[in-house]
């Protein structure tokens, strides 16, 4: 630790992102799309003008907001949009839960959500997860500085239905929820239609997974106006230019192109549905996934010995070495092809 680090950086943890590798292999470890994004983004990055990026972008995002509004069925001015939802959900924390009352979250989930309240000095308590590795919404108590937690859950993949968020928030009426759907798009319900009823709802996206833009990094957030305005202001305090003009164009030509969206999810659910037959005729027990990842654990084998045997044989899944968790893999979605290289490695490693 350096002496020129503040006491708040030097008692952070930070969050740790999957590994990125230099060498080739089969990375199925950071839930990353295995298809490209829809050919429309190609034709924006062939005919973008580079002499337009001497120019600040639209500080407002006005025409990606526009876009989003559209798809999701809102309006304009119910959508903020940043660099990635990594970024949109921090400044939500600074947003809105720095509070007297400490902020609740599931005791498994984005591991970003303590990272961010022990980098904002937000109290916060966990509350485990039920016999099943799901959310138990139920036991969020309504008096908190503010509820988040992802839906369809990470690392677990299982979603909840909208029905049952709305019961948590004719509970909780007094304070932020937060719905982080980064995977929704691969088998949840999003809870974006109960915005228009419940001003203390703020549901975040990401066009990271679905949209196959990972590198591209664009977030959002959809809200009553007046949470929406509370982002603003924290953002403009920040970076008030979040969002680049190749981004802003590229994103928006992504969501115009629902047929190939659609497509890829489906392509992703029909190849994550095999990988979940063949993984459980090895001897795996694969939890229920809503997401583009399956999380799983062996009877007879170790998350531990299972990730190097894989990495052994040139595939990359990710193991969590974090109590209650170090038995799990949580493996993403390749192609077909991938998932049967996976399938194959793993019969030769039993």
């Amino acid at each position: 630790m350096s002496q020129f680090w503040s006491p708040a950086v030097r008692a952070l943890t930070p969050y740790v992102p999957g590994e990125q590798p230099r060498e080739k292999l089969i990375k199925l470890n950071t839930n990353e799309n295995p298809y490209p994004p829809s050919p429309a983004v190609e034709q924006v990055l062939q005919r973008f003008a580079v002499d337009h990026l001497r120019l600040y972008p639209d500080p407002e995002s006005l025409a990606l907001r526009e876009a989003l509004a559209k798809t999701h069925g809102v309006e304009p001015e119910q959508v903020f949009v940043g660099n990635g939802s990594d970024e949109v959900l921090a400044l939500a924390f600074q947003a809105f839960f720095c509070q007297p009352k400490p902020l609740l979250m599931p005791a498994i989930s984005y591991s970003f959500y303590p990272v961010y309240c022990k980098l904002y000095d937000i109290a916060y308590r966990t509350v485990a997860l039920d016999d099943q590795w799901q959310i138990a919404l139920e036991a969020f108590e309504s008096d908190n500085g503010g509820v988040v937690f992802a839906n369809p859950n990470a690392p677990t993949g299982h979603g909840h239905p909208r029905q049952a968020i709305a019961q948590l928030l004719a509970r909780i009426t007094e304070s932020v929820v937060l719905v982080d759907e980064a995977y929704v798009d691969f088998g949840g319900e999003s809870a974006v239609p109960l915005v228009a009823d419940h001003p203390n709802l703020l549901v975040t996206g990401t066009l990271s997974k679905s949209r196959s833009l990972a590198g591209l990094r664009v977030g959002y957030a959809i809200g009553s106006r007046e949470l929406i305005e509370g982002l603003e202001r924290v953002k403009n305090s920040f970076n008030s230019y979040p969002i680049d003009m190749l981004a802003s164009e590229v994103a928006i030509a992504s969501l115009e192109d629902e047929s190939h969206f659609r497509a890829c999810c489906d392509q992703v659910i029909a190849t994550r549905e095999w990988t979940r037959q063949q993984l459980a005729s090895l001897g795996f027990d694969v939890l229920p996934s809503q997401t583009n990842f399956l999380f799983v654990r062996h009877a007879e084998h170790s998350g531990a010995t299972i990730f190097g045997g894989l990495r052994e044989r040139g595939i990359l899944v990710r193991h969590f070495d974090k109590d209650g968790l170090r038995d799990f893999l949580r493996i993403s979605i390749g192609t077909d092809d991938e998932m049967s290289s996976l399938i194959e490695a793993l019969q030769a490693m039993q």
